[in-house]
């Protein structure tokens, strides 16, 4: 088992994230790839392209990843100047322009961006309220924050799936629970911790079915977390395989697979006076 130092839990641990979790994409295109079997399908690069319609200046996609929506947004509006931001040098590595910073110490100007990004990762961050404050620090008078995560019910068939996974393996009725990334910093309690910042939140749910005829999909995102292995409190690997085997028991049963989504975006303008003091 690896260890992990001492107060910092392995969500947010820095050396964990830029190294077995995020050392490359191959993880997140695991995860990511997944939903190619939701309906409806949501087009998150093209939703986000759409509410920056009015945005003007630079701006900052914080806790990039493999540079999915840096990609679109270059496509979509080369007007906009896009500064892709990670802990992670491994995974930002062939993404042009791309600059390796921690979301609680932007290294940008007070007041600079159109708009800062942060998708999917604030549930990484050990400080999420500085993070938030520093993307109010660093956005204009007018500029928009736009965040996304999980709600707490998303994928619950996936850890019902990994706890009967878990009990299989251990001989007990259910094993214990996997680890659940956006735990931290659900779509239901985003607006609370995002509201001490900005005045003006508006969500957008993004709700769906992934349903797959194949186990390969769902074993492959299971497995993507492997860099929390030693968290999960089972044979990790022992584990993925009874999921396997129980999938294509489902399949053939019932000929399918489904796993119920449910995540979303957050808009946020209007910087609290408190915040723009300090700026």
């Amino acid at each position: 088992m690896t260890a992990h130092p001492a107060n910092i839990p392995p969500f947010t641990d820095r050396s964990l994230l830029s190294t077995k979790a995020y050392g490359s994409g191959r993880h997140l295109v695991a995860r990511q790839s997944l939903y190619q079997w939701q309906t409806p399908q949501h087009d998150l690069p093209g939703i986000i392209v759409n509410e920056l319609a009015e945005v003007r200046g630079p701006i900052a996609d914080v806790g990039c990843g493999n540079g999915k929506f840096v990609k679109r947004i270059r496509e979509d509006r080369p007007d906009l100047a896009v500064v892709p931001m990670d802990v992670s040098p491994g995974i930002v590595g062939d993404i042009p322009e791309a600059v390796v910073a921690d979301a609680q110490q932007l290294p940008i100007k007070d007041g600079s961006l159109g708009a800062a990004l942060a998708l999917h990762m604030l549930y990484h961050v050990e400080d999420q309220a500085q993070a938030v404050r520093e993307m109010g620090r660093v956005l204009s008078p007018h500029g928009v924050a736009i965040v996304s995560t999980n709600s707490r019910t998303d994928k619950r068939e996936l850890e019902l799936l990994w706890s009967q996974s878990a009990g299989d393996v251990l001989g007990i009725p259910e094993g214990p629970a996997r680890v659940q990334l956006s735990a931290r910093f659900t779509f239901e309690e985003a607006p609370t911790v995002l509201g001490k910042v900005f005045t003006d939140i508006r969500t957008i749910p993004l709700p769906g079915v992934i349903a797959v005829t194949d186990a390969e999909p769902v074993v492959a995102h299971l497995a993507s977390y492997e860099a929390w292995a030693d968290r999960m409190g089972v044979p990790f690997r022992e584990t993925v395989e009874r999921a396997r085997e129980r999938v294509k028991e489902t399949i053939r049963a019932e000929g399918a697979f489904r796993i119920t989504c449910l995540g979303g975006i957050l808009v946020c303008r209007g910087v609290r006076p408190t915040v723009r003091q300090h700026v």
